[in-house]
């Protein structure tokens, strides 16, 4: 099974690739991609993909916490 990776872009969308399945709120399937783009900033005409629309308009830097040493 390929390994799912969800990375949060600094002032852009989330970029979700690997072997994953992505539902709409009635549970259809979006079409399957390999990798793509998830919308955070609301302003996207291809909800819930991201299309660039963030460009200048939105600003988030998010950054896991430190985790503490064994």
């Amino acid at each position: 099974m390929t390994k799912v990776q969800i990375k949060v872009n600094d002032n852009g969308s989330i970029r979700i690739t690997g072997d994953v399945e992505l539902l709409d709120g009635a549970g259809n399937p979006f079409p399957a991609k390999p990798a793509f783009s998830l919308c955070r900033c609301g302003l996207s005409s291809n909800m819930p993909f991201c299309d660039g629309a963030h460009k200048g308009k939105f600003q988030s830097v998010v950054r896991a916490p430190d985790q503490p040493a064994d």
